[in-house]
């Protein structure tokens, strides 16, 4: 482990793990917990557990490696099967980099709202990618899923209602919250959710393991569905029946589809969470941006979301409170949407003026 040092006195030095591994698939997990240094206040201590250093950049590629393993334990996914699913990216990055490393062909369902690099990244890792019009939502590139599995014969991820989406969040994601935590205070952990998982990991495990800690759960102020109170219409194998009545499109990518998955269920079924909280989109895209500028931590409008609520409950939290907020993915899935709006290609008035200030190649 390298040397830390606020103020540089140190030289930092690495050396190495210490083993090899067989495969991409294996340096999943174990995402470091990161403190906020100059955003936090100065009474509250902030951390961010930082899953974009997964192998393929996000929280989903636990999920993914985990569904298709299950599915070969079970032997529902057979040798040489095409995996198809339905995303809003993430998981279907996950997916793609986990069946090219096990050699199984993939398609994704998606619609056309989500970020282009999203489907241009599941492109370069192998994938199909079949476009799902953005007026049908999440829930018309989930039922086009379901049509080419049934009709071709192929593996149906299903993140949204499979065991082994919450099992692998229970059996890493919260087991390494506890374990970098030991020993030490945390008040509370905030986390969003997109097929839920994550927030029925870590509830299966937290309130056993740290029942003092509470979980803020938190969804896009525009599409409350889970605030709403009204229940997910669901069909027989308890996938949605319906688009929810309280979605409306929001910018926070990757969390919120327009239904409750089943996945999710678990938690609030189970109270997992202790309090849920609302967050603008507008909110979440700039705390990832100061997140970026002011701790040089990059990560997504999902991150600057849980980071948002995580700063909101540090101002009324006592004195030595100790927060962790999830991010669950990079910047870079964001490059054409408005996270990036303020960033040109192009050199700005303020980058023009430092070229000018000497005399030699400036551009023409």
């Amino acid at each position: 482990m390298g040397t830390s040092s606020g103020n540089g006195g140190e030289i930092r030095r690495t050396e190495g793990r210490g083993k090899l591994y067989d495969s991409i698939l294996d340096t999943m997990g174990n995402t470091p917990c990161i403190r906020i240094n100059r955003l936090a206040p100065d009474n509250v201590t902030i951390y961010v557990k930082a899953e974009f250093f997964n192998p393929a950049s996000s929280v989903k590629d636990r999920l993914a490696i985990n569904i298709l393993e299950a599915a070969e334990r079970d032997g529902t996914l057979k040798p040489g099967q095409t995996v198809v699913e339905a995303t809003s990216g993430n998981t279907g990055v996950g997916l793609a980099m986990a069946c090219a490393a096990k050699g199984y062909p993939l398609v994704v369902t998606m619609a056309d709202s989500f970020s282009v690099e999203r489907r241009q990244v599941m492109r370069y890792l192998g994938a199909k990618v079949v476009l799902t019009p953005r007026a049908e939502k999440g829930f018309g590139m989930y039922q086009k899923a379901k049509e080419l599995a049934e009709q071709n014969g192929w593996f149906l991820a299903r993140q949204f209602e499979t065991d082994a989406n919450a099992d692998i969040h229970e059996n890493t994601t919260a087991r390494e919250v506890v374990a970098d935590f030991e020993g030490s205070r945390l008040d509370m952990i905030v986390t969003g959710y997109g097929t839920g998982g994550t927030v029925s990991g870590l509830g299966r495990v937290l309130r056993s393991a740290r029942p003092d800690t509470k979980i803020i759960l938190s969804e896009p102020a525009n599409a409350q569905l889970v605030g709403s109170g009204t229940p997910q219409e669901r069909g027989a194998d308890n996938g949605p029946s319906a688009s929810h009545p309280a979605f409306e499109p929001h910018p926070i990518q990757g969390w919120t589809p327009d239904f409750i998955p089943s996945v999710l269920q678990e938690a609030i079924d189970g109270d997992y969470y202790d309090e849920l909280i609302p967050v603008a989109g507008a909110e979440g895209i700039k705390w990832a941006q100061q997140l970026a500028a002011k701790e040089g931590i990059f990560t997504g409008i999902s991150g600057g979301s849980t980071f948002a609520i995580a700063m909101q409950l540090a101002e009324q939290a006592e004195p030595g409170s100790v927060i962790l907020a999830m991010l669950p993915d990079t910047g870079e899935r964001y490059l054409s949407t408005p996270l990036f709006e303020p960033f040109g290609a192009e050199m700005n008035e303020e980058e023009t003026a430092i070229s000018k200030s000497t005399p030699g190649f400036q551009m023409g």
